[in-house]
């Protein structure tokens, strides 16, 4: 890190550094630890508005607290690069995302300042809350702090955690960050006024003291306590935390720092649970990102002057599965006026857009709430119409209660249209899609489909459609094979594979995306390869025809060998009595790490090399054994 450009944020390795610090000089760590973030990620990439609108938070919470030893826990991760460069990784923050460099969100075992790992929103202050109580049961004087986004704020699990640790007294804060809008003037000052009203400690000890010498059951505790609610109540939005048992302060100017380092030190003073509510701008001090905070959100490498360009590619590329879906949402809605559409907060990611604004009122986002997403599909489902949940398969495992007992059981027709299914690359293992496979196909009356190319994807998302139960269509991040998608749809017969080439000795069975270099390996080694498009039900005629026609079953997948669809041919086939030589190839039995989507799929074997060795070598093994 260049000391002349960054004469204070380049003497601090780690927390201890910056509270070395005097109090005066932390806004020109502000402004140099937001330069550095901004110089960073536009020459490397990654996540981006979040971290701007984090860092005087961050600085103030690092400069407060005696981390590691007091507990920092930041919910989803997004906004942690700044905190990842006060901890001794600011060297090699532009390797975050890239194969071998560093995680895309706290990860325990890469610094101890990373309490707690995270990736899925809405997790930090259950996290918070345990760490808390086991920090009392051992009696260590150690204190918990969980940030918190609004959006976050959205999912049920956060307030079931409030519910829980409001009633426990718990000695810890929630930082409630909301980043939907900036501060005015105006606004800006009225806040200042009231949180210095709300939380200066005068105030504080003489509510705290208050406290002390009312008993809980009197008349005048419950009319003062009902006074100050009602009071707080009319100027700020306290009232709802209040109920759960959290001491509510603010709101604040969470870009204030010297306001942040004071407010920190007065919520030091008071024990129990408390809840401080700042609100920041996503983007902060960089003017594009401030005025689209979607297109900043995460970002490749651009030029600060330009911003962010979108430049037309030099030859036209196919569609993503993810547009594919959404070209295929709109004609559908076109053609049926029964499709609803559902998404946990996930529009643009799921590719809806373009359906968002042209059927507005058949348009549902429900926030970060997917266990609500999947049972509010099933109550629409009752009522004769037919709903598409479009979810990542990451997403999906959260909702797996729902999808088995108000959607499976009942036998409802919701289609999921599953994204990201499979390794998706830079984020990591916390947003893989590596078990849906598994988790589905144990599941009575579910229909699963896995499409080869683009075309085919198209026709699943139909032929789901029309399944009068519930099914899903599984499809991987990023491009296809270039298939040229077909605007008419034809329903597939449920249950039917596609041979794509006949050979013999080996007989490829490819599910999904593993059909494209599964074709590498079968024309390389003179294999058969089926496309087996349905996870479940299974073509099992051709299954029983490929084990009775070649030496080695191979079952290709993009998911976990345990329980996966491979599991579910060998449980076929051994049913059946069929003693046939196979082998399952698929997400091997670990987390694979975060790296480009084609360095992931090598590390799992799941490219065309890695299937071949794994097929050669299986065939050297029945070859000496014979």
């Amino acid at each position: 890190m260049n000391a002349e450009k960054y004469p204070l944020l380049g003497k601090i390795d780690k927390p201890s550094d910056l509270r070395q610090l005097d109090e005066d000089q932390l806004p020109q760590v502000a402004d140099e630890l937001r330069e550095y973030l901004l110089q960073a990620v536009s020459t490397s990439g990654g996540h981006f508005g979040a971290g701007l609108g984090c860092v005087e938070l961050t600085i103030a919470l690092h400069y407060c607290y005696e981390t590691p030893f007091d507990r920092i826990i930041w919910d989803v991760g997004h906004q942690a690069y700044p905190h990842k460069i006060l901890t001794g990784r600011g060297e090699r923050i532009g390797t975050i995302k890239k194969t071998g460099g560093l995680a895309p969100f706290p990860k325990r075992s890469e610094s101890e300042f990373d309490t707690f790992g995270v990736g899925h929103s809405s997790t930090s202050i259950s996290a918070g809350l345990g760490m808390a109580l086991a920090s009392h049961y051992k009696d260590e004087k150690r204190r918990v702090v969980s940030v918190i986004g609004d959006g976050a704020m959205t999912a049920g699990m956060a307030f079931e955690a409030l519910n829980h640790g409001g009633s426990l007294d718990p000695n810890m804060l929630v930082v409630l960050n909301e980043n939907q809008m900036s501060i005015s003037p105006n606004v800006g000052a009225i806040t200042k006024v009231l949180a210095r009203m709300m939380i200066g400690p005068t105030v504080t000890t003489i509510r705290e003291r208050s406290k002390q010498m009312m008993h809980r059951d009197s008349r005048v505790w419950r009319f003062m306590s009902r006074w100050e609610e009602h009071v707080k109540g009319m100027i700020v939005p306290s009232t709802l935390f209040e109920e759960f048992g959290f001491n509510y302060l603010g709101p604040i100017d969470g870009h204030d720092l010297p306001m942040l380092v004071r407010t920190l030190r007065t919520i030091q003073t008071v024990d129990g649970p408390n809840l401080l509510h700042i609100i920041t701008a996503k983007g902060k001090g960089y003017a594009p990102a401030e005025q689209d905070p979607v297109k900043y959100h995460a970002v490749g490498p651009f030029d600060r002057e330009q911003g962010v360009v979108s430049k037309a590619p030099a030859t036209p590329q196919p569609p993503t599965y993810t547009e594919v879906f959404g070209r295929w949402l709109c004609d559908m809605a076109e053609a049926d006026t029964r499709l609803l559409a559902i998404t946990p907060a996930m529009c643009e990611g799921s590719g809806m857009v373009e359906f968002s604004e042209r059927f507005p009122e058949r348009y549902f986002d429900v926030s970060i709430a997917e266990q609500h997403a999947v049972t509010l599909a099933a109550g629409m489902a009752c009522e004769d119409v037919h709903p598409v949940v479009a979810i990542y398969s990451t997403f999906l495992q959260r909702a797996y209660d729902q999808l088995i007992h108000d959607v499976a059981l009942q036998n409802l027709p919701v289609l999921f249209a599953i994204d990201r299914a499979g390794l998706v690359g830079s984020d990591g293992p916390t947003h893989a899609g590596s078990f849906d496979l598994s988790f589905m196909r144990c599941i009575p009356n579910m229909v699963i489909m896995a499409p080869a190319d683009e075309n085919e994807c198209r026709q699943m998302l139909y032929t789901g459609f029309q399944y009068q139960g519930p099914a899903a269509v599984r499809y991987p991040r990023g491009r296809g094979p270039g298939v040229v998608v077909e605007s008419d749809m034809q329903a597939l017969p449920i249950g039917r594979a596609e041979i794509i080439r006949r050979g013999s000795g080996v007989a490829i069975l490819a599910f999904g995306a593993s059909v494209e270099p599964a074709s590498v390996v079968a024309e390389k080694t003179g294999a058969s390869l089926v496309n087996m498009r349905f996870v479940k039900p299974l073509d099992a005629e051709v299954i029983a025809e490929m084990a009775q026609s070649h030496e080695l079953l191979v079952t290709v997948e993009e998911n976990a060998v345990s329980g996966g669809a491979g599991s579910a041919v060998t449980e076929l086939l051994v049913a059946a009595g069929n003693t046939v030589n196979i082998l399952n190839v698929g997400i091997p039995d670990r987390f694979i790490e975060h790296g480009s989507r084609d360095d992931c799929l090598a590390m799992a074997g799941l490219d065309a090399e890695g299937i071949q060795m794994q097929v050669e070598k299986r065939l050297g093994k029945i070859h000496s054994a014979a």
